[in-house]
């Protein structure tokens, strides 16, 4: 089974169980909705992946950690496409949860589906209790203060932020809990895989400005030019398109390069390596001209407006 399809599966089985029998209907459905609409499902992949490579000597509970990773991701979706944030319209080709639901039932959903990751984590971490108070503690981390995916999106509400500061937590944090649970689920240190989340999800958040600009609706699945639309950091203009897209390439070379030594490093190294060409593809990179570099300013934001949220 690869491991796509064993991250699919794997959340099928665990949303059903944690979602039990009679919860509101549209609110289940807008759970759903977020989670069972696409994407990579990346974080899960890295999570078995690296857990496939210490041994994997617990699979149910590598299954729970990659489930929560994902859910945790998918509430970070609902909440950052609500018109407090980014008041998106699509979100991988589908309207977004406030759109197809409502706002009130996308706050809902976002909520729900984070408590539901520690749901998930709880019932199938019962015989690894030492591993799953790690695990939480690993989960947390990624999410929490002071520098998970909510302090990243909070980066965006301040008058200023440091944009490596900003990508670190917004999109970093949560690679970095996924390569380290997949360790912490299979029972081994966890310090030597954080390296390759850190650059992998450095490399995600500038793929991220990178199709802001370079991208169109079709092929994102959501809409293009938010950055500058909601006046975020942004690598595309502080380092001009050019620069971004050699920053991409050298964090994606430092990612595969911070593998450590192990049986399965060859299909590491092949996971990075399509991801990089998802991301990034370089019909995109090659594609681009540089006289167009000028519709994008090669300048760091080093502010941003409070009355842009």
């Amino acid at each position: 089974m690869s491991l796509l399809k064993r991250a699919e599966a794997a959340l099928q089985s665990h949303f059903q169980t944690a979602a039990g029998v009679g919860a509101p209907p549209r609110l289940q459905a807008a759970m759903q909705h977020a989670v069972f609409s696409g994407g990579a499902r990346i974080r899960p992949q890295l999570c078995m992946a690296v857990a496939t490579a210490c041994g994997d000597d617990a699979p149910e509970l590598t299954n729970a950690a990659a489930v929560a990773l994902e859910l945790m991701h998918c509430a970070s979706l609902v909440h950052d496409d609500m018109p407090a944030f980014d008041n998106a319209d699509v979100r991988r080709g589908r309207p977004t949860v406030h759109k197809a639901f409502s706002e009130p039932l996308a706050l809902l959903a976002g909520d729900g589906l984070i408590v539901m990751a520690y749901q998930v984590l709880l019932q199938s971490g019962r015989q690894h209790p030492e591993r799953l108070i790690t695990l939480m503690e690993n989960l947390s981390r990624g999410v929490g203060l002071p520098s998970g995916i909510v302090a990243g999106q909070a980066w965006e509400c301040e008058t200023a932020a440091d944009l490596a500061q900003y990508q670190r937590s917004k999109t970093g944090a949560l690679f970095v809990s996924a390569t380290c649970a997949g360790a912490i689920a299979s029972g081994r240190a966890c310090e030597p895989w954080a390296p390759l989340g850190a650059f992998l999800g450095e490399a995600y958040q500038v793929a991220d400005d990178i199709r802001d600009v370079l991208g169109d609706i079709a092929s994102l699945g959501k809409p293009v030019g938010q950055d500058t639309l909601n006046d975020r950091p942004s690598s595309a203009q502080a380092m001009g398109l050019e620069g971004a897209i050699a920053h991409f390439d050298a964090l994606i070379k430092q990612a595969g390069d911070a593998i450590p030594d192990c049986t399965h490093r060859d299909m590491l190294v092949q996971l990075v390596l399509l991801e990089s060409e998802r991301l990034v593809p370089k019909s995109m990179s090659e594609g681009y001209r540089k006289p167009s570099a000028a519709v994008v300013p090669a300048k760091a934001p080093a502010t941003r407006s409070a009355a842009a949220r």
